[in-house]
């Protein structure tokens, strides 16, 4: 029994040798890729549907079984990814009319336009909301048949009712947009191009949420701006007014981030956390200020790394590009990394020199 457990091993191997042997190690040529296609048709298709598709079904429903973290079969309560995100881009035209949205506005239609939205919007927010609130609330205990209806309702309103000033506080951060970059030539240009319109409007859209107690909708929300734009602002984050990132690419805001008012980021800045504390079953305690206080009047250039729940910078400071820093920064302070040392190497005089920049 051995030996010939031995003898098919090694067939099997041998398989498995040739298999991967055909598949390309860095890069996949023109030659491989000719060599792979030929070997496949060694391989008749011998009709899958009809031979193998059963099989494949046993052995994805027995992988749901084993590997059950990833599914939501029979579960309940969970927001529609696609619906919320349909909320959010009727929500961004509401905030922006007539630059987003697909409905001409004209003086005459406005407020056919804004009721007609309001009311479809109440309609399916209400929804969504009682299912993540419904999730939330199944994770600890079951509640009554309608009290998280009764609460999505009361937020649903809440939120369409502070429209108005979360107009108010985005159009400080479009100002600060066209004030901060000389190469803006307009309101609208910025409106329509600038990623960060969308980003800092998605969060503040997303913030009345998240303080209301609403989880995975504000998360749904601003997971899909950062997908179209580059920017990752966490909902949870308390972000003043006229707030400005500039080209954006890269900027990580965490949760518990405090940014004051008049703050101008550039790309790839990271208010960020220190490595996370764990209780004594090795879990990563949760519910702690993690991520940095940035105070009024503040700018961060490009690249910067600040780390850290104590760690605040202070009013007036100027954080340098490519800085980490872990500790904080007292007001009116500028930071930059000392000045580098280049190497230069000359080909035609097979030289090389130092030059401090």
């Amino acid at each position: 029994m051995k030996m010939e457990k031995t003898a098919t091993s090694n067939v099997t191997e041998g398989k498995n040798k040739a298999k991967y042997d055909a598949q390309p190690s860095f890069t996949c040529t023109p030659e491989q890729s000719f060599e792979m296609t030929m070997k496949g048709v060694e391989t008749p298709y011998n009709n899958w549907a009809e031979k193998k598709m059963s099989k494949l079904v046993d052995d994805i429903a027995e992988n749901y079984e084993k590997y059950g973290g990833i599914n939501h079969i029979e579960g309940k309560d969970l927001p529609s990814k696609q619906a919320v995100i349909n909320i959010l881009e009727d929500l961004v035209s509401i905030v922006f009319p007539g630059y987003f949205g697909k409905e001409e506005i004209t003086k005459q239609n406005t407020k056919y336009f804004i009721g007609n939205i309001l009311d479809s919007l109440h309609s399916r927010l209400v929804i969504e909301i009682e299912k993540s609130l419904k999730y939330a609330c199944r994770q600890i205990k079951e509640c009554p048949e309608d009290f998280c209806l009764k609460r999505a309702q009361v937020v649903t309103s809440e939120l369409l009712q502070e429209l108005p000033n979360i107009r108010a506080l985005i159009t400080g951060d479009i100002q600060a947009a066209y004030d901060g970059d000389p190469a803006a030539k307009c309101i609208d240009e910025v409106i329509l191009s600038y990623p960060c319109v969308l980003a800092i409007a998605t969060y503040r859209l997303a913030h009345e949420l998240y303080l209301r107690g609403v989880l995975l909708v504000p998360r749904i929300m601003g997971e899909y701006a950062h997908s179209l734009t580059g920017i990752d602002i966490h909902p949870g984050a308390k972000i003043g007014k006229n707030f400005f990132i500039d080209h954006g690419t890269g900027v990580v805001v965490g949760e518990t981030s405090e940014i004051g008012d008049n703050v101008k980021l550039y790309q790839g800045v990271t208010l960020g956390a220190l490595s996370f504390p764990k209780d004594e079953r090795g879990r990563i305690i949760r519910g702690r200020k993690r991520h940095p206080t940035i105070g009024n009047n503040v700018i961060i250039y490009s690249g910067a790394t600040i780390l850290g729940g104590k760690t605040v910078i202070g009013d007036n400071a100027v954080i340098g590009g490519n800085v980490w820093i872990t500790s904080s920064i007292p007001p009116d302070t500028e930071v930059t990394i000392a000045t580098p040392e280049l190497r230069y190497r000359n080909y035609s005089l097979k030289e090389e020199y130092m030059f401090e920049i």
